[in-house]
């Protein structure tokens, strides 16, 4: 995913990049909100980690503004305001979830994992190309008017890929998206569904990007 991370401490700013960058995150920073609004602008990031306390105004209150402008992208709040008044108030502000600090990396990286697979869901509801029509809301399937069998988990890989809007997605993410897991045997399992999807729909509906990943060919 491409992930913000706002905080006005650098050594944290660092510590959390380093993390999720190992997870094959993509991860841009910012010490304060006008830079996080600069970057949700030119980056259009899709998952936020947020401070609450910054040096030109409240996370909170960016948290608002974003929810107020239809930005549905998942926000984790992770702050030294540990109080239970401060979660209701980032929770009512429209954030995901919240991690107070002190924390354990290992326990980021696995709320960050857990916001994406949950996350707003495909924004793509009817896709037509070709002679292939994909209905999400219905998940029905179409190649040159013929019905397509895709199964629950080949949707749930279409899903995903077509959610990004043809950027690229990690095999990790992917696996841990669909598999919750990202072991060998779901990623020999998702070699052969991605071939069973191009062979049922058309070979370029999903794109391999070497040593990337996958995209949706939108």
């Amino acid at each position: 995913m491409r992930i913000l991370v706002v905080d006005d401490h650098s050594e944290v700013l660092e510590l959390v990049k380093r993390a999720l960058e190992r997870d094959d995150h993509v991860v841009f920073t910012a010490l304060s909100v006008v830079e996080a609004r600069r970057e949700i602008a030119r980056e259009a990031p899709e998952l936020l980690v947020l401070d609450l306390g910054l040096p030109d105004g409240s996370g909170q209150d960016l948290c608002r503004e974003l929810r107020a402008s239809g930005n549905e992208a998942p926000i984790l709040v992770l702050t030294a305001r540990g109080a239970v008044a401060s979660r209701v108030g980032s929770l009512d502000a429209g954030a995901d979830d919240f991690l107070a600090k002190p924390f354990a990396v290992a326990e980021l990286r696995a709320r960050v994992r857990a916001l994406g697979r949950r996350r707003g869901g495909t924004r793509v509801f009817v896709y037509e190309s070709g002679g292939l029509r994909l209905n999400f809301s219905e998940r029905s399937a179409q190649v040159n008017g013929t019905p397509a069998p895709i199964t629950t988990r080949e949707w749930s890989i279409l899903e995903l890929l077509a959610s990004r809007r043809g950027r690229v997605v990690s095999r990790r993410e992917l696996l841990e998206g669909v598999w919750g897991d990202a072991d060998e045997a779901a990623s020999a399992s998702l070699d052969v569904l991605i071939a069973r999807i191009r062979k049922k729909l058309t070979p370029e509906v999903i794109r391999t990007v070497r040593g990337a990943g996958y995209a949706f060919e939108s």
